[in-house]
């Protein structure tokens, strides 16, 4: 309510409004007539909300499609698609789909977006890993369809090219946890990444940086219990990582016991720590080459790393 009052006395040329949970019901879901509606990839989350079938989640994502108004929407698995299309349908809809009518990949270092009328070749995201290809191709389509001469190929290389986004696959340079990492050579990164879906593409980022830099994969792992952790953590099995399972302040945090079975039955090597600083400790006291050493589970306790040192703020 407060931002919207903001957006009312402080007109602007695009307002960006974020789904909390779900769509149809969302609180941010009052807008009748959006300039576009844009569906990431639906995938299980939210299960005790939303689901538990897949089509049950698109169909309250889908919520947000409006009549007559355009939504672009990412590559999606055949099930949500499906739901996605028929309501795009049912209101009239103009609807843009991820592998259908645009797509994007990388190419050279750089990203290519093929849009319905030409071909875009812009810098590779700021962003790491493989799925933030997509994620820009994605932004780059829903700008497309707004149709604003005001946004040339210039602005779409400007975008993706200086795109900062916390707690995404980030590498933390500066702050205790990261002098502690240096002082060992190991490199630290950070990750918000709570369900299956962002298991796979953080599995797959972590694994190009193995593949460059040999070294052992460290992932230190905290999550609210009603997270899918088993699922989170199935997807790193190939790379054999070492997990340290620990917890943060929260009431419905998982407990770090629960993280280490979760993980465990994933079939792999864990242990636990107290807190994320001895989880840390533990990760760069064994022997051997430096470990490469990721934070993850959830934006909850990748805000208690970064609020541990206004260095790691972003500017």
């Amino acid at each position: 309510m407060l931002a919207f009052q903001a957006f009312a006395e402080t007109p602007a040329d695009l307002c960006l409004v974020e789904v909390g949970l779900g769509g149809r019901y969302d609180a941010t879901n009052i807008f009748e007539t959006p300039a576009v509606s844009v569906i990431t990839p639906v995938d299980y989350d939210h299960l005790e909300m939303l689901g538990p079938e897949l089509t049950k989640i698109a169909l309250e994502k889908a919520g947000i499609i409006k009549a007559g108004r355009p939504v672009v929407v990412a590559r999606q698995m055949e099930a949500g698609e499906a739901v996605i299309e028929a309501e795009a349908k049912a209101l009239k809809a103009p609807l843009t789909l991820m592998g259908r009518d645009f797509d994007a990949w990388e190419a050279n270092g750089r990203l290519l977006v093929q849009l319905k009328d030409r071909l875009l070749d812009l810098p590779r995201p700021s962003l790491l890993g493989a799925h933030q290809v997509a994620n820009a191709g994605l932004a780059v389509a829903a700008m497309a369809a707004l149709n604003d001469p005001r946004i040339d190929d210039e602005a779409y290389a400007g975008g993706v090219a200086s795109a900062v986004w916390p707690a995404r696959f980030q590498r933390l340079t500066a702050g205790p946890l990261a002098a502690m990492a240096k002082a060992r050579g190991a490199d630290l990164w950070l990750d918000g990444g709570h369900n299956p879906h962002a298991g796979v593409a953080l599995a797959a980022a972590a694994g190009h940086l193995v593949t460059r830099d040999p070294r052992p994969l460290v992932l230190i792992a905290a999550m609210f219990a009603r997270k899918d952790a088993r699922g989170f953590f199935a997807p790193f099995a190939p790379l054999a990582p070492r997990v340290i399972a620990t917890t943060f302040d929260s009431e419905t945090a998982a407990k770090a016991e629960e993280i280490n079975d979760a993980a465990r039955v994933a079939g792999l090597q864990s242990e636990m720590a107290a807190n994320v600083t001895m989880a840390l400790e533990r990760a760069l006291s064994s022997d051997g080459p430096p470990p490469h050493v990721l934070i993850c589970g959830g934006l909850h306790f990748a805000g208690e790393v970064l609020a541990l040192s206004p260095e790691t703020w972003p500017v």
